[in-house]
């Protein structure tokens, strides 16, 4: 039975909440925002969202491993959400769409400083045997902030029609609030033993341990067709949803993420991560594939919605798994190199699948995603040495 969380991941949680809160008031408004107010193109967004994701996991990967180093987490956290929390509202000047490039890479910033340690945090927190609860927690507060954030849009936006600068230049009250609750978060311990002379060589792919590097590997084929989630807004622009309403499409996503990460990580304590990951996989490739052969709007709405069933499945489930497979003393480094594959390959996948859109149509590019994460999936389930992986970390 799971046991009930400590005080620090809780804290965290609100944290997470606020910060997303913010994040996702603008995030459903970004393609439109770029593309008929500013003037740029799905291309142009698959450029601002790869590269702000790149950004973050370069220094995700430097973070961990420099929080590793020092023993200490917690300035790498304020520090992050700080900057992101006072970045973000500057979309509200943007005059083209290299403003909101130049913005949202600096928030990205904030967002590659804080995420390393703070996984690393979690897992320190988490009570023997929870990790998978405590990082679906986790998620699932980042993803109840994000059905809060675009709920307040919707209703900003209904009594200010077209007031999308005033309510990018308002997500600087959450981003406050969020730095309030870090005030009540202790510093994670790190016991010295961790903190041997051996920290100063980790953070290079070969200080990984070999399960881990195996995953990431396998993990990279997976995020190579996980583009941005902006060209699923898009889609579903495209197909007729009024550009008011996205906010409350993006919200009713991280609703169904919400009601089922936790539940979903605390699966993985009891099933194995491998099974959950794997299956959350398969559902992607399912609802990418409904996205390229779907042509009305409650087609992609039912997709959309389903879609967040994937992101329980797995989100928990890789960082637990991360965590089992990482040697204690270099957890950071072990997140920082999760995060990297996850922001390279976004880079990666969100350019091409801008490409593949405006060549080809959106079709291509969304069975191309599909494509890759069946191969995932299936490299996955012939890994047999992952079958118990979690295991070795409880």
């Amino acid at each position: 039975m799971s046991q009930a969380l400590p005080r620090p991941v809780k804290l965290l949680g609100l944290t997470s909440l606020f910060t997303d809160a913010a994040t996702e008031a603008i995030y459903p408004l970004l393609p439109v925002f770029v593309t008929r107010i500013l003037g740029g193109n799905p291309a142009s967004l698959g450029v601002i969202e790869g590269a702000a994701d790149a950004t973050s996991s370069v220094l995700k990967l430097l973070a961990g491993r420099w929080s590793d180093q020092s023993g200490r987490r917690k300035p790498f956290v304020v520090a992050g959400y700080g900057i992101a929390g006072f970045v973000r509202p500057l979309i509200a000047f943007a005059s083209t769409w290299q403003h909101v490039f130049l913005v949202r890479v600096s928030d990205r910033v904030g967002k590659g400083l804080r995420g390393a340690p703070r996984d690393a945090m979690l897992g320190a927190f988490a009570p023997e045997g929870e990790r998978g609860h405590v990082f679906g927690f986790h998620r699932a507060m980042d993803h109840a902030g994000a059905v809060v954030g675009p709920l307040l849009a919707t209703g900003f936006l209904w009594l200010a029609p077209g007031g999308y600068r005033t309510l990018f230049g308002l997500t600087i009250v959450p981003g406050v609030i969020a730095l309030v609750m870090l005030l009540f978060v202790p510093e994670a311990a790190v016991a010295r033993s961790e903190r041997s002379p051996q920290t100063a060589a980790v953070g290079s792919v070969s200080s990984l341990p070999r399960e881990l590097k195996r995953f990431l590997v396998i993990l990279t084929v997976f995020t190579l067709g996980n583009s941005s989630d902006a060209f699923l807004l898009l889609r579903l622009s495209d197909a007729g949803l009024a550009t008011e309403l996205l906010p409350l499409a993006w919200s009713g996503l991280h609703v169904v993420k919400a009601g089922l990460s936790t539940y979903g990580g605390a699966l993985s304590d009891r099933h194995g991560r491998r099974e959950l990951i794997i299956s959350g996989w398969i559902l992607y490739a399912v609802v990418y594939a409904g996205f390229a052969a779907s042509h009305s709007l409650f087609a992609f709405l039912t997709w959309f919605l389903i879609y967040g069933v994937h992101f329980a499945l797995v989100e928990g489930s890789e960082k637990a798994l991360v965590s089992d497979l990482a040697r204690n003393h270099a957890q950071g480094t072990a997140f920082g190199w999760y995060n990297a594959v996850l922001g390279f390959g976004a880079l990666a996948a969100s350019l091409l699948f801008g490409f593949l859109w405006q060549s080809v149509g959106p079709a291509a590019a969304f069975f191309t995603g599909a494509a890759l994460a069946v191969a995932a999936a299936v490299i996955l389930a012939l890994d047999r040495s992952l079958v118990a992986a979690h295991r070795s970390g409880q």
